[in-house]
């Protein structure tokens, strides 16, 4: 039976993980004690950061989850809130050595780390010099966190929770830690060469929006998809999520300073400006196409302007974050109407507002970066370095590419182990009942 298929995996890896403990918890904990000394307001600053990307994947399930019908809004709320178990295990067992470890070929970390050994209470010079390494590590564990979550919304109301399970634990490892590693990491490759990418463009937005394109794809269309009119059941949850990513969204940018100074504050102005440009933007886009402006719309605007800035927003100036909100409201605006023309069904729009607001932020940083703003970026085009741009360019080209490869071969394998979807009287249920025998509201 797929279940005990399903059941079997998931025992094997937890005697993995048992393995890792055990050769983890002998090794020395912490650095060396000649590591610089511990600056109490960038810990804290990061640690509050920290919480606030966490509390964005409640947020998430929110957004997500005042968009699907009545009949799936416990299974899209649970989606976000178990990757929040899953990752976080996943990421202090082997995730974030694999992401931020000693570079192996410019391509991934190495497993000196795995099991956090060696992540101890002492900074790491590497990454942050004034903070401890376990709050580094907490706080890019937020980012691994809410990017598979970003993902779930592309097969809402139709996939069944153990395959779930498996895709994110599976993409995580082969898909996030990779190009987190090229871009964050020490020795990675679009590192080397320059690629800027200050919160999460690329890692977080290309990487899980293009691999919610693949997968909906895949997953082929809802039943009865394009035939009944399905309208999200609760937009007040929805707004309310939006609200609490765009709060949460300054922990996310302003944290990726890594501490509490001038760049912090400079990453905090751009990311509100261009969330609000971007909200303006849509809502005018729905005026001229639908003939009103819609309160999804303005919530779903103020999210692309947040997607497309997050690259940019440690290297860019407020009146940069204005034409970057108002790309994101434009170009992720005629993403969704193509994904409409195109037929294929991207349940909450993942690829039209991540994939294509964060290649717009990431190729607008190449536009629109300013070592007057960060002396450790670089100039964009438009401040006399035409190169950057083709920098960026290689980096969102190589990020589309892995993610695409990658979740196709994730896909094919789990899907011949356990198939994805739900039956077809399953998903008529919906997924409230078929996967947790639970409703949502009992009235």
């Amino acid at each position: 039976m797929p279940n005990k298929r399903v059941l079997l995996i998931i025992i094997t890896l937890l005697v993995l993980c048992a393995y890792t403990v055990a050769y983890a918890d002998d090794k020395p904990l912490s650095e060396p004690a000649t590591a610089p000394t511990i600056d109490k307001g960038d810990t804290a600053w990061l640690l509050m950061s920290s919480a606030l990307v966490l509390f964005m994947v409640p947020g998430l399930a929110l957004f997500y989850s005042g968009m699907v019908r009545r009949k799936n809004v416990l299974g899209t709320i649970m989606h976000s809130f178990i990757i929040i178990g899953l990752i976080s295990v996943q990421w202090v067992l082997w995730g974030y050595s694999l992401s931020f470890g000693p570079d192996k070929g410019s391509i991934i970390g190495g497993l000196e780390w795995i099991g956090l050994r060696n992540v101890g209470l002492d900074p790491n010079p590497d990454y942050a010099g004034t903070i401890p390494h376990q709050a580094y590590m907490i706080f890019q564990a937020m980012f691994a966190i809410i990017t598979p979550a970003l993902i779930s919304g592309t097969f809402a109301e139709r996939i069944r929770f153990g395959p779930f399970l498996l895709f994110t634990l599976c993409w995580a490892t082969v898909v996030y830690a990779p190009i987190a590693h090229w871009v964050w990491g020490v020795g990675g490759w679009l590192r080397k060469i320059g690629a800027l990418d200050f919160a999460g463009g690329t890692v977080v937005h290309i990487s899980s929006g293009v691999s919610a394109l693949v997968m909906a794809i895949l997953m082929g269309k809802r039943k009865r998809f394009g035939m009944d009119v399905m309208l999200p059941h609760n937009l007040t949850m929805t707004v309310l999520g939006a609200a609490i990513l765009w709060f949460g969204w300054f922990g996310f940018n302003a944290g990726s300073a890594v501490a509490s100074g001038a760049l912090a504050t400079s990453a905090f102005v751009v990311t509100n400006t261009a969330a609000a440009t971007a909200s303006l933007t849509w809502s005018l886009m729905d005026q001229i196409f639908k003939g009103k402006p819609t309160v999804l719309g303005a919530a779903s605007g103020a999210v692309a302007g947040l997607v497309a800035i997050t690259p940019a927003s440690g290297y860019v100036g407020p009146l940069s974050s204005i034409l970057i909100g108002l790309g994101a409201g434009l170009f992720c605006y005629l993403a969704i109407l193509l994904k409409t023309k195109l037929g294929f069904d991207d349940s909450l729009d993942v690829w039209g507002v991540h994939g294509m607001g964060g290649t717009w932020g990431a190729l607008a940083t190449g536009l629109f970066a300013q070592k007057a703003i960060n002396p450790g970026g670089n100039d964009g085009l438009f401040f006399g370095n035409p190169g950057q741009l083709g920098t960026q360019f290689i980096g969102v080209i190589a990020a589309w590419g892995w993610a695409i490869v990658a979740t196709f071969i994730i896909f094919k394998i789990l899907n011949a182990i356990t198939k994805f979807r739900v039956s077809p009287e399953d998903e008529e249920a919906g997924l409230d009942l078929s996967q947790h025998g639970e409703s949502g509201y009992n009235f």
